[in-house]
């Protein structure tokens, strides 16, 4: 354990390091223990986990703790680029290869020499681009487009995908010679709900990020920590630092919750309590049971329960105030 934390102290202070791997949970000291382990190989990798997660910040460290670490680290997006590209910005081409070929390219598996090559969202890689690939882990050679002359590499293969790779197999969006070929050495990157305190680490990197790069010295409230804590970030360590983004603009010196995303708050108000109406029940009682509620859950705080309701303060006002003339009625 000790020796895990150090580590990752070490991978903190690392200035080399482009980003940085934060958490001391016992998913991410299990991650840190796979990342050590296959960094002293050369083979293939590939990483499983939901968007956001950090698969490519596992392959740059991966790679920086490699022997291949004074190499480039050179990483492409199959989705992102049209499927007509992928092959092209893969394997390279020369000049007259093709329609608009005006010049020669070098393909990343090229530029990547004595590095590592990322391949993120492998499964969205057109399946004949798939086969091409397959030859290149088979035999470690590319043939660039227009050129009948076949190029020896020297490169590590990682890959990643956010979908269950078996399962795009089954469905014919990942060819099962290429998965076996990748899967050597297969890596899981924990979601971050359940990373425990962790999530309280990367609210404090993030504020000094955010703190360094526009010269100011804010803070961050204990509710503000508790609700982020309670949220279940389907988008990962992304919506986290987009959320800790959007709290800090919109606060003064002190980020607290009223600065919280909608989102955030109402999921956790959904998570924490909830009311059952049955059906033909009139609108404006399930309005007024709802606002009660969260009036409730919120100890009074009415510009809260405003912000979570997605109301102004003084519409929230006005119908407290009509409630207060007339008997409510139990609802459970």
């Amino acid at each position: 354990m000790e020796a895990v934390d150090l580590l990752l102290k070490d991978v903190l202070k690392n200035s080399h390091m482009p980003r940085t791997m934060i958490g001391a949970s016992p998913p991410m000291q299990d991650l840190r223990r796979l990342i050590t382990r296959v960094s002293q190989s050369d083979s293939a990798v590939l990483i499983t986990g939901e968007s956001g997660s950090g698969k490519e910040l596992v392959a740059e460290t991966i790679h920086n703790e490699s022997s291949r670490h004074g190499g480039p680290f050179v990483a492409i997006n199959c989705a992102a680029l049209p499927a007509s590209l992928v092959e092209a910005e893969l394997f390279g081409f020369n000049k007259g290869g093709f329609a608009g070929a005006v010049r020669s390219h070098a393909g990343i598996f090229e530029r990547a020499y004595g590095g590592t090559v990322f391949l993120d969202e492998i499964t969205e890689m057109p399946l004949e681009v798939q086969s091409y690939l397959l030859r290149v882990l088979e035999s470690g050679r590319i043939t660039r487009l227009g050129s009948g002359i076949e190029t020896k590499i020297d490169v590590r293969i990682i890959a990643a995908t956010s979908r269950c790779p078996l399962q795009a197999s089954k469905e014919g969006q990942l060819r099962e010679d290429v998965y076996y070929r990748l899967a050597v050495f297969p890596i899981a990157v924990p979601p971050l709900r359940r990373r425990g305190n962790d999530i309280q680490l990367l609210i404090s990197h993030f504020l000094e990020q955010l703190n360094d790069r526009y010269g100011v010295d804010k803070s961050v409230s204990v509710e503000l920590r508790k609700e982020f804590q309670a949220y279940s970030w389907p988008g990962n360590v992304r919506e986290l630092a987009n959320a800790m983004e959007r709290a800090f603009m919109l606060s003064e010196q002190f980020i607290a919750p009223i600065q919280l995303d909608s989102n955030i708050a109402l999921a956790n108000a959904e998570d924490k309590e909830s009311v059952t109406l049955p059906v033909g029940t009139r609108l404006a009682h399930a309005e007024r049971v709802l606002i009660e509620l969260t009036l409730r859950h919120y100890n009074g705080n009415r510009q809260k329960t405003a912000d979570v309701l997605g109301c102004s303060l003084k519409t929230l006002y006005n119908k407290l105030q009509t409630y207060s003339s007339k008997p409510s009625q139990n609802v459970s």
